[in-house]
């Protein structure tokens, strides 16, 4: 394992060690494949995972204007894994739908007839993809496991590579870029890296679980329930973080460790699930307002606020119908 530039590099098994012993306190529900396109396999010598990476950031933040490089990984033609942006920070890779979701770029450009994957960086896009469902209880589905090219480039709709989307993963990502060839070609991969069929199938949330979405910049994660104990982590604007017990204005966001976070700095959200075929997303709680993109059966999202039976799925002003999802 290096360190260099802000960035470690490691081995799956390494990485396999080290995601288990990280402390994410944001809800993560979705896994996200990408591939950089550009850095290519012919950009790779075996020697500069680093001055890649750090180029890559570098456009992110001077050309795109983002906070940081978008990912939070990078994988390479060699099997290695790279870190990048802060786990507890949503990524910047799937327009409307970065909220709760974990991103990977893979280094390489997977269309047909460009690059041609090698067995080593194969082998690690599944293991990864296998560790992080196991870790974050991620269902290895086509509603849970998402490729760029199932939504819109403008208005981040689901729209599974119509119009307007990308190529990304790659027109040749593990057999193709549709949802046909993930549930074929992908997918069972991840199943039989987490140990079958049943091992990838994670256990529900809890009925009745609770959340709260971080209402301010910066949120420091303590050690008991007081802004005296120490801090152990801090949570970012917009995070969605599970409730597991309240206690004098102190909320705690882990079932297994004392952390807490202060009540006040945080909102309640109930998470729900799209239950129709496609869901208009509005710029207000009526359908006389502007449509800004659509959501696909058994997308996942909170919601924020009730009117008149529309309700506001994020922090900005959009509105979905409350009849459309199921709560809970």
């Amino acid at each position: 394992m290096q360190t260099r530039l802000g960035f470690t590099l490691m081995t799956l098994a390494e990485f396999e060690g080290w995601i288990r012993a990280r402390q994410v306190a944001r809800t993560v529900l979705t896994l996200q494949q990408h591939h950089t396109l550009a850095p290519s396999y012919g950009s790779f010598n075996g020697r500069n995972h680093f001055e890649l990476q750090s180029g890559m950031k570098q456009y992110h933040v001077v050309h795109n204007g983002w906070g940081d490089i978008g990912q939070h990984f990078t994988t390479f033609p060699d099997g290695t894994i790279m870190t990048g942006r802060p786990l507890e920070q949503s990524p910047a890779c799937i327009k409307g739908n970065n909220q709760s979701s974990l991103c990977i770029e893979n280094l390489g450009n997977f269309d047909q007839a460009r690059d041609t994957m090698s067995a080593e960086h194969r082998a690690t896009i599944v293991g990864m993809a296998a560790i992080i469902c196991k870790r974050f209880a991620i269902p290895v589905n086509v509603d849970r496991v998402v490729y760029h090219h199932w939504f819109h480039l403008d208005t981040g709709a689901r729209t599974n590579g119509g119009a307007g989307t990308k190529s990304c993963p790659g027109s040749a990502f593990f057999g193709g870029n549709t949802v046909e060839n993930a549930q074929r070609s992908f997918l069972p991969l991840v199943r039989r890296a987490m140990g079958g069929a049943e091992a990838a199938i994670p256990a529900p949330a809890p009925a009745g679980m609770l959340y709260a979405c971080v209402q301010t910049d910066r949120l420091n994660v303590r050690s008991a329930p007081s802004a005296t104990a120490p801090k152990i982590n801090t949570v970012t604007l917009g995070s969605v973080l599970r409730v597991h017990d309240e206690r004098d204005g102190w909320l705690k966001i882990s079932s297994s460790q004392d952390e807490w976070v202060s009540a006040k700095l945080t909102q309640p959200v109930e998470r729900a699930t799209v239950n129709t075929d496609t869901l208009n997303v509005r710029n207000g709680p009526a359908p006389t307002f502007d449509k800004l993109a659509a959501l696909a059966r058994k997308q996942e999202v909170f919601v924020y606020e009730r009117n008149a039976g529309w309700c506001r799925i994020s922090l900005e002003p959009r509105w979905v119908s409350e009849k459309l999802l199921t709560l809970g």
